[in-house]
């Protein structure tokens, strides 16, 4: 019996461990494809391109990046009311001088005052020859739980304020989850960036569609996120070109 039981320890042992191994395998065979709805636009329906980059993607060769029919690029500029992105200013000046259209953007904390985030980013951004409308980053992810969604909408409005009165368009980017509880009924009437891994809904009004987290650009070493407009050519050089309020 003694023998018996070690033999059936010994069998459970070793199936535990190939479950493991075969759990392990299959993670990161999940984790490094994209969601099974991804969908990449078609070029003929939505012509223009861009990246969104921040210190993340590393040293990137924008001339490259250019080269690989990406149109524009937002680069990450700041965090809550304090944090800078260590590469912005040389993300920015290198992305402009490769002949992209480049845009800032801000990620938005729920535990910090909209007005300091709104000052922190207008700071970061100042003298830098941008080309496209400042976008905030609303989402629930690396954000504490324990706001409400009124308190959380108050404050994005006390920094969407503050950087209108600057004279400065903004864009609102979310995931479908941060749409719909934050911006689809309160915020409808600036422009939304919406991040989907399958076509965005009929009753959705986007203006850009992040569309991948794993794109495959020249210049950039790993991953990044691919985005496109929903318009022609002559629409985006509008839309685009307008970076301040009339």
């Amino acid at each position: 019996m003694k023998r018996l039981t070690r033999t059936r320890v010994i069998t459970l042992s070793a199936i535990s461990v190939a479950i493991a191994i075969v759990l392990s395998v299959a993670y990161f065979v999940i984790s490094d494809t994209e969601h099974p709805l991804s969908h990449t636009p078609s070029r003929l329906d939505f012509p223009v391109r861009g990246i969104d980059v921040s210190s993340h993607n590393g040293i990137i060769d924008f001339e490259k990046v250019k080269g690989d029919s990406i149109d524009f690029v937002y680069v990450k500029a700041t965090e809550g009311a304090t944090f800078k992105d260590r590469r912005f200013r040389r993300n920015i000046l290198d992305a402009k001088h490769a002949g992209l259209r480049v845009g800032a953007y801000h990620f938005f904390r729920f535990d910090t005052p909209g007005y300091m985030q709104g000052l922190n980013f207008l700071n970061s951004v100042r003298g830098y020859p941008l080309d496209l409308p400042l976008m905030i980053d609303i989402e629930e992810w690396a954000n504490p739980r324990e706001y409400t969604t009124d308190a959380i909408s108050a404050q994005l409005s006390q920094m969407i304020q503050h950087l209108n009165s600057h004279g400065h368009r903004v864009i609102l980017y979310s995931n479908k989850d941060g749409y719909e509880r934050f911006l689809k009924e309160r915020f409808s009437h600036l422009p939304l960036w919406i991040c989907t891994f399958s076509p965005p809904a009929d009753d959705i009004d986007w203006t850009l569609w992040q569309y991948s987290h794993r794109g495959e650009v020249a210049g950039i070493h790993d991953k990044v996120d691919m985005n496109t407009f929903n318009g022609s050519v002559p629409e985006w050089e509008a839309w685009g070109g307008a970076t301040q309020l009339n």
